[in-house]
Formats: structure tokens, C-alpha cells, sequence
């Protein structure tokens, strides 16, 4: 117990007490948002994918190409 006080004193003394307000609301806002985030489930959508209803772009080169390819030229 006394190692834990020691220890407590020294990361005081360290940080100052204005730090480690702002580092213990940060800490408690993030766990706080973790477990939100856990509560719900998991995503229904994939990560690293982007859904959307609108086409591909198509870029003149490559449109150029497949429409030669497409024409047999």
C-alpha cells in the first residue's frame, strides 16, 4: 500500500494536478465511448468499404480503351 502511495505522489508531482484532471476526464470520455460503442453491436456495415448508389467515376482514358476494346478496334 505505502509503494502505491509513493508511486501516486511521484506522478503528482510530475504531471501537476491541472494535467491529470485533463488526463482523467480524457481517459473516463474515451472508456465512455468505448463501451457506447461496444453496446451497440457490431456495424452493419463492413469496414474499409464504402457503399453508395452512384456509379463508379469513369476516367476519359480508361473509358476511351474499353470502348476500343468493346468496338474491336
Amino acid at each position: 500500500m505505502r509503494d502505491l502511495l509513493v508511486i501516486l505522489a511521484v506522478i503528482l508531482l510530475v504531471f501537476g494536478t491541472k494535467r491529470l484532471r485533463s488526463i482523467g476526464s480524457d481517459l473516463g470520455a474515451a472508456v465512455k465511448g468505448f463501451k457506447k460503442a461496444m453496446a451497440h453491436g457490431p456495424a452493419e456495415r463492413q469496414p474499409g468499404r464504402v457503399e453508395s448508389d452512384r456509379p463508379d467515376a469513369e476516367f476519359p482514358e480508361v473509358a476511351a480503351r474499353q470502348r476500343r476494346e468493346r468496338d474491336g478496334a
